[in-house]
């Protein structure tokens, strides 16, 4: 196995901390290994405490690890949270080649451009991406390689977050002896992943809902247009249940998980389980039913809430309807409770990867797919094409191939941040 054809993504959620070894062979692309472990250090979906992060995010690397059996050196690392904001930017330069023809170096300069635009100081640039490019006002170009012009443009979507959010979460996979190679905003690559052109392209809604957050990320004209978090997820659900079986969180988590439904009339009457209460060491019995009547609420007020800020962000009606991702909508039930809050098409996205077939898994998933798109539109600046000097700086959505067991060492995102800094200083 090439160590070139080795990427790895690093989903950093709430309940769990996935890795997923993605494998490119000859134009295809593979899961070829999973490592999850139990997520501590992170509270709705915000890092809390660094040392028990570093050490969930060791755990899942090692499970990884020894699945395929390599050594894992550098990861993609996805990011989300409210702190990510999108903000419109056009970028324009003279084609440099003599002969007029458009070349790597031009497009990168494009975005360059386009990158330079007043961003407040506790924010950062997280990654600009291309809406379309114009070359002698000739507009909806996607790739303009190899084509004639005289005059260069792009309309961009630059993504920035909090600079403390941003530098947390980058001490922690370093402190956890890994490299970042590029950060990755999670609902972009989900969203590449999960959705078909025409749901793009028409508006449709992407909502993963996670343990500790709900994440609605809006895709219209091919594009993500809006993005926002809300602090709402599973998590809350596990919290109904053991208050309202008073039993352990730990407890009330494996009951929703094995008998957990979201949907009052699927739920069956004559399905038990037993918890043991708090303060007693008596088990008591419950049904489905039981379950279901302290679930359903509160996926209720979730599918409500989502349908409000879809609102407040200005999209009603968007003719691609709803996808759901994330674990918490492989529970029983939540489609239809969906469905009847939504009053729209809904439908749940799972990615069609051996091993990884869970709504649980887009995000990690679409990170790679994102990754692998990159890859295939630019393969010229991923192979070394004469960029040798982006490597000090932080990649704008162009990616290289990640290394595994790779002997030379290349600066961190650290480093390259901090030398992109001191050319403006």
């Amino acid at each position: 196995m090439s160590n070139n054809d080795i990427i790895v993504s690093l989903d950093i959620g709430t309940s769990k901390i996935r890795a997923i070894i993605g494998e490119m062979n000859n134009g295809t692309f593979n899961i070829i290994g999973v490592g999850s472990a139990d997520s501590e250090g992170i509270r709705k979906g915000v890092i809390v405490d660094i040392d028990q992060t570093v050490q969930s995010i060791r755990n899942a690397v090692d499970h990884a690890e020894r699945m395929v059996g390599i050594q894992i050196s550098e990861v993609y690392v996805g990011i989300s949270g409210n702190h990510i904001g999108l903000m419109s930017s056009h970028g324009v330069v003279a084609v440099s080649n003599e002969d007029r023809e458009i070349g790597e170096e031009d497009m990168e300069r494009v975005l360059k451009a386009a990158e330079v635009i007043a961003v407040p100081p506790e924010r950062e640039i997280i990654d600009v991406v291309a809406k379309q490019y114009v070359v002698d006002g000739l507009e909806g170009i996607q790739d303009p390689r190899g084509m004639i012009g005289v005059r260069l443009e792009v309309e961009a979507t630059i993504i920035t977050g909090a600079k403390t959010a941003i530098h947390n979460l980058l001490r922690c996979v370093e402190k956890a002896g890994l490299k970042v190679s590029d950060l990755v905003l999670m609902s972009l690559g989900a969203g590449q992943l999960a959705l078909s052109k025409d749901e793009k392209t028409m508006g449709s809604v992407l909502v993963d809902i996670g343990a500790g957050a709900t994440t609605i990320a809006i895709f219209e004209e091919d594009s993500l247009v809006a993005t926002s978090t809300l602090p709402i997820g599973g998590e809350f659900v596990t919290n109904d249940i053991a208050y309202g079986l008073r039993t352990l969180t730990d407890q009330a988590e494996k009951v929703k998980l094995k008998y957990g439904c979201a949907w009052l009339d699927d739920a069956a009457a004559d399905v038990m389980f037993k918890v043991t209460r708090i303060g007693s060491n008596v088990d008591k019995e419950f049904s489905q039913e039981d379950l279901a009547a302290i679930i359903e609420p509160r996926v209720q007020e979730i599918f409500q809430m989502i349908a409000q800020e879809v609102k407040r962000l200005g999209y009603n009606d968007l003719p691609g309807g709803y996808i759901l991702t994330g674990g918490t909508v492989s529970m029983p039930g939540v489609l239809q409770v969906a469905q009847h809050e939504l009053a729209a098409s809904v439908r749940v996205a799972v990615p069609d990867y051996i091993g990884v077939r869970d709504p649980g898994f887009t995000s990690g998933v679409g990170i790679l797919h994102s990754v692998i798109r990159s890859l295939r539109i630019r393969p010229a600046i991923n192979n070394g094409g004469g960029n040798n000097n982006n490597n000090n700086k932080k990649p704008t959505n162009r990616p290289k191939p990640n290394m595994a067991q790779d002997s030379e060492q290349k600066p961190g995102l650290f480093e390259r941040l901090k030398n992109m800094f001191s050319e403006f200083i």
